[in-house]
């Protein structure tokens, strides 16, 4: 005879079968591949610690960090960072266009070549590293490196097969790496000082503290009408939280330009 009670047993499989409906998927997960072939690029990538006769030289690396500050910042409403955030959209569309530009040169010359067909050097043995940034004009930094270490390949191409002096060579080379270089470092005149619209609005200490520091904020900015085309979404944190984001002081800025005397050897460390 069937019972007109449910079975128990049955009940708790159907309650943990509809548990993991609900779920859902679980969080994505992925991974970023820097691969460069150069030596050139591959400098910019980590850049060099400053000691006592040279100055610091900021790589992705240490761009990628202090942009992680200034995207938090910008998450909290202040318009200094997302200030900064224009700033660093433009110098990296400005350097990429620079590069892109050489690029399309030097690609035009060596198919006017008669007779030779040239193939782009390659290295044996490129140089890979794992990408893990926080923000996505970190990674807009990374493909401009991409795009200078394959600048680099065809301009040391070009040189071999005698359409550049070396002089001419190392010119373009040291020229494209210091711009790239100058544009790591924007994001060191950025500081941290926890303001946002509002407490500009009340003028309180920090907010002095900040436009001593950095400079007026452009009111088109200050409204939000012009902003960087990749933002994060507005979040406050937590005042707590907050006070444990910090950069490097400002003062720190002209340290982290490089001066035009530098130059890269063609084939340096």
């Amino acid at each position: 005879m069937i019972s007109g009670k449910s079975d128990p047993e049955q009940r708790i499989e159907l309650n943990s079968e509809e548990t993991t409906v609900d779920v859902g998927p679980g969080a994505l997960r992925g991974q970023v591949w820097l691969t460069v072939q150069t030596r050139q690029a591959q400098r910019l990538i980590r850049g060099r610690n400053g000691s006592a006769d040279k100055p610091v030289i900021i790589g992705l690396v240490g761009f990628a960090d202090r942009l992680r500050v200034i995207w938090q910042a910008s998450r909290s409403d202040d318009p200094y960072a997302d200030w900064w955030l224009i700033k660093v959209h433009e110098v990296l569309e400005r350097i990429r266009n620079l590069v892109k530009t050489e690029q399309v040169a030097l690609d035009a010359r060596l198919e006017q070549l008669t007779a030779l067909e040239v193939t782009v050097a390659e290295s044996m043995k490129p140089y890979r590293i794992a990408l893990q940034f926080a923000n996505p004009y970190a990674y807009r930094g990374a493909q401009m490196i991409a795009e200078y270490d394959k600048f680099v390949r065809t301009l040391l191409t070009a040189h071999h097969v005698g359409l550049l002096s070396g002089s001419s060579t190392e010119g373009l080379l040291n020229t494209c790496a210091r711009r790239i270089r100058g544009a790591f470092a924007v994001p060191q005149g950025y500081q941290f000082l926890g303001v946002d619209r509002e407490s500009l609005k009340q003028g309180t200490a920090n907010a002095s503290r900040a436009r001593q520091v950095m400079g007026e904020v452009p009111e088109d900015v200050l409204s939000g009408a012009h902003h960087a085309p990749l933002t994060p979404r507005k979040i406050r944190f937590p005042e707590e939280a907050a006070k444990h984001i910090r950069l490097k002081p400002v003062e720190s800025v002209s340290k982290a330009y490089i001066p035009e005397s530098v130059n890269d050897d063609i084939g340096g460390t």
